[in-house]
């Protein structure tokens, strides 16, 4: 998500500063932000020329420092709050008091993680889609203390981005991920019981449903430990067994299989 959101940032004509912890990360981020360019490219959907502009606007580095220099930011790790509060203290830290700081996370309370900053009003959800260059919705999600002027900041750099930003309130999963994990959820629960195979309830779901794409396919294009992070952080803020995570999903976290990314979920990639 991070890598697809600097490509979509830079080739707009932002320039970008990509952080992570490791050089290697950083890398891996860089080759995977120029072969999407290149798939652009050949498609006629952009020039070389905007590629090769687009890839000199951002600057990879391991030093959080470097956000000092940032009108904007957006934070794109792992699905845990703990992890995102102590990345959103140090952005807090780093950077200029009237900076927006933004949270790419898909379920997590902006609420709790605003409160762990001096800038509340300043921190807001931009939940981007996967994956980000493709897809053209970003959910706007308002913290408690969110301000007007921080929601329409973001509403206007989500549509200098070429996205259509949707405002929600901070509600556990927002709208998408409180809709569709559960869906995904259920699927998985088919083929736990033998309801069908994945490639059964896929077919189900695109041929009679109209989905693009089969929930257990987009399932493991998420990942695996994504959707698992999601249920749980739906079930323990509801309460409610329909959000409890499939018995199945967690088995196939424990054991490596993630999806694309690990090359084996509910298929083999």
């Amino acid at each position: 998500m991070g890598n697809g959101i600097a490509h979509v940032a830079a080739r707009s004509g932002l320039k970008v500063v990509l952080h992570d912890l490791e050089q290697s990360f950083l890398d891996r981020a860089l080759a995977t932000i120029e072969k999407n360019l290149d798939r652009e490219v050949a498609k006629s959907r952009i020039s070389a020329d905007v590629k090769s502009a687009a890839l000199s606007r951002i600057v990879a580095t391991t030093k959080m420092s470097a956000l000092n220099e940032a009108d904007f930011v957006i934070e794109a790790v792992t699905e845990n709050l703990e992890i995102k509060s102590k990345v959103f203290q140090a952005a807090d830290a780093i950077t200029r008091p009237g900076v927006i700081l933004a949270s790419n996370t898909s379920s997590i309370s902006i609420t709790k993680i605003a409160s762990t900053t001096m800038r509340p009003d300043k921190i807001v959800g931009m939940h981007f889609m996967n994956p980000v260059p493709v897809m053209t919705l970003v959910e706007i999600v308002r913290g408690f203390a969110t301000s007007d002027e921080t929601y329409q900041s973001t509403k206007l750099l989500a549509e200098s981005l070429g996205k259509t930003p949707v405002e929600v309130n901070d509600f556990p999963g927002f709208v998408s991920n409180r809709v569709l994990m559960p869906m995904i959820n259920e699927a998985i629960y088919c083929v736990m019981e033998g309801v069908g195979t994945p490639e059964a309830v896929d077919s189900v779901m695109k041929l009679g449903m109209n989905h693009p794409m089969g929930p257990l396919t987009l399932a493991d294009l998420i990942g695996l430990d994504v959707c698992l992070d999601i249920m749980e952080v739906l079930h323990d803020s509801f309460g409610d067994s329909k959000y409890r995570p499939c018995p199945l999903l967690r088995k196939m976290v424990d054991a490596g299989h993630l999806g694309r990314k690990t090359g084996r979920g509910f298929y083999k990639y």
